[in-house]
């Protein structure tokens, strides 16, 4: 019975931790639209660290924009900056 109870909140550890990665969308050939979690203060480590992974022989950012509220702006009780990139690979 007590290993039900640590599987458990192992599980509601590992949720917890997933929204810190950043997500992508492919917009055309060779070109992503990268979205940060939203990070207090915002960041630019999770985009770059993608991007790298996407475009390992390098690439180009064609656009940068940063808000609050999440990749839509619907959740007002977010407090962290998103970020979002379009990059170019080369």
């Amino acid at each position: 019975m007590r290993n039900w109870w640590l599987l458990a909140v192992f599980a509601v550890a590992l949720v917890g931790c997933a929204q810190n990665q950043s997500d992508f969308t492919r917009i055309a050939e060779r070109t992503f639209r990268i979205e940060s979690p939203p990070i207090p203060g915002g960041a630019e480590g999770p985009n770059l660290r993608l991007a790298r992974q996407l475009c390992p022989g390098g690439f180009r950012r064609l656009t940068e924009e940063s808000h609050k509220g999440g990749p839509d702006r619907v959740d007002w009780y977010e407090h962290g900056t998103t970020t979002i990139w379009v990059v170019k690979c080369i």
